[in-house]
């Protein structure tokens, strides 16, 4: 009996002095928001095919939108063709539950359907002293594992950096994207060029103010030389202005809630 009672007491005490026996998973962390990856374009997006919003203005023009529109449509289709598939991890991501691998490290693992392709996404986030450390691994049945994008993020989500690289093909980095947020949405994301070609350089900044002022910052290559064009207008309206070299004399030219031109104030 005496035995049988001293070997539960070193049991018990050997139990205390190794804490590390249990595995202290703690909470995941902080996924960054959708918004973090991706600019709102929504304001430029060319509807005449699908609108007759314009047929019916004779006589006017909407030229200042639409240059505006051109510039916002090159930084639009990197993110909505070049990287749609990456893009669409991504949001399929946030509302996925993680679960806990090793090293205060969390996955995310599920399936993603675009363009009758069917791909596996797997998102780790590791926790660090200073931020998180984020890889998207993506399978095909004709790639396995490819680290499609890897940034960092702050530990409380309010800031972070992303790398996307160009292709599954090609492991090459593309585009580089760095964001913070204010309050519950991002306030400014900015997108870079970063592959090693005649567009690298160029970039766009987008901020949001308020519910009624929205901006992008462009810095690009338009096929013969780099552009700056300086782009401002009401998310809630639509109506906007915008500035360029390029475009006529630099000076600011403006368009309605119908984006028809009309003189700036």
């Amino acid at each position: 009996m005496k035995k049988l009672l001293s070997l539960f007491l070193i049991i018990i005490l050997s139990a205390g002095f190794f804490p590390g026996c249990k595995k202290d998973k703690g909470d995941p962390p902080t996924m960054p928001p959708l918004g973090s990856m991706i600019i709102d374009f929504s304001n430029f997006v060319n509807l005449k095919k699908s609108s007759n919003l314009l047929s019916d203005q004779k006589g006017t023009e909407n030229s200042n939108w639409e240059f505006a529109s051109a510039v916002a449509g090159f930084w639009n289709s990197l993110i909505t063709i070049t990287l749609a598939v990456p893009v669409a991890s991504f949001s399929r991501a946030i509302d996925q539950d993680p679960v806990y691998l090793d090293n205060k490290t969390w996955q995310w693992k599920y399936n993603v359907s675009l363009i009758g392709v069917t791909y596996t996404a797997r998102l780790t986030g590791q926790i660090g002293t200073n931020n998180v450390i984020w890889k998207m691994y993506v399978s095909s049945n004709s790639f396995t594992e490819f680290v499609w994008f890897e940034g960092t993020s702050k530990l409380d989500g309010t800031g972070g950096q992303w790398i996307l690289n160009e292709s599954s093909s090609s492991q090459t980095a593309f585009l580089q994207i760095d964001w913070t947020k204010t309050g519950s949405s991002v306030g400014s994301i900015k997108y870079e060029y970063v592959k090693a070609d005649s567009f690298n350089g160029s970039n766009v900044q987008y901020t949001l103010t308020s519910s009624t002022s929205a901006s992008y910052d462009v810095h690009y290559y338009n096929g013969v030389k780099f552009s700056d064009v300086d782009i401002e207008w009401n998310p809630t309206s639509h109506s906007g202005r915008v500035r360029s070299s390029d475009y006529l004399l630099g000076d600011w030219y403006c368009w309605n809630d119908q984006k028809i031109n009309v003189n700036c104030e």
